[in-house]
């Protein structure tokens, strides 16, 4: 269907049962059509050492690439996995850096169907325990978990966070969700009231920049200026409540920003 069609589809069920709409919409906004490890990406991913590690009832593919260095751990954004950080995982190598990853739920090689920023940071704070990082980069929605499971989990073993092209409020996510698919209000507000049941919060209470502003470690915010995904005011609004943090403005990089520039400047970050 296409995505008008599936919002007047929601839109007429929202008229006879705002629950059942609210549902429906929740499972298509937390359902991945993408991300799955394709043929042509297993070969550098095997490369790597697998361990399968579980996170409530949930098998979480992890990766180690072995190194000297210090741990850094890698969390990848929606609809991707962890062979996005090919070029990333590069540089560190190179640098000594130990290295893990991991495919966050109902991606790569992980098991599940649904994925929500909640249980990507259960997963996170599982494995930050389990292999004690000293460094988290996150892209996009990986970056906002990063800074999330910080707020709810400050004493572990992170020193230092990375974010990249990461959006900051879940309200502004979920506003483009029913601009693209055509939801009206009343859907909206049944979703809403569908995640306060769910999680204990409003959408729109998930604020990166008001969880970053608890922040006490250092970060690195990086964010093309014309980032068509995650608008770069996203990473502006971060920067402001962040006080250990440091903003890279680029302009034509997009948003997967894979570009070696990048990879550089977390480089001298984690370096410095």
């Amino acid at each position: 269907m296409l995505p008008l069609a599936i919002g007047a589809y929601y839109n007429i069920i929202a008229f006879f049962s705002k629950r059942a709409a609210a549902t429906k919409a929740y499972r298509l906004f937390c359902t991945p059509r993408k991300g799955r490890v394709l043929p042509i990406q297993e070969e550098f991913l095997k490369k790597a050492k697998l361990e399968k590690v579980l996170v409530d009832d949930m098998e979480i593919q992890t990766y180690h690439w072995n190194g000297p260095g210090k741990r850094v751990m890698l969390l990848h954004g929606w609809e991707s996995n962890t062979y996005r950080w090919r070029n990333m995982i590069g540089f560190l190598k190179e640098e000594g850096y130990d290295i893990i990853a991991f495919d966050a739920p109902a991606h790569g090689w992980s098991k599940g169907k649904l994925f929500h920023v909640i249980r990507y940071t259960a997963c996170t704070k599982k494995l930050v325990d389990r292999y004690k990082p000293a460094y988290l980069i996150g892209h996009s929605v990986g970056g906002m978990n990063a800074v999330y499971q910080q707020y709810l989990n400050p004493k572990n073993s992170l020193q230092k966070i990375v974010t990249i092209g990461s959006p900051s409020e879940m309200q502004d996510v979920m506003k483009q969700y029913q601009q693209i698919l055509g939801f009206n209000d009343r859907v909206m507000q049944a979703l809403d009231e569908l995640i306060i049941a769910k999680f204990g919060f409003r959408i729109v209470d998930f604020s990166t920049s008001r969880f970053a502003k608890e922040l006490d470690i250092d970060g690195l915010v990086i964010h093309d200026k014309l980032d068509t995904i995650a608008p770069f005011r996203a990473s502006e609004e971060v920067h402001a409540q962040w006080k250990g943090s440091k903003l890279i403005r680029t302009e034509g990089f997009g948003h997967s920003m894979h570009q070696d520039f990048v990879s550089k400047e977390i480089i001298d970050f984690l370096n410095s």
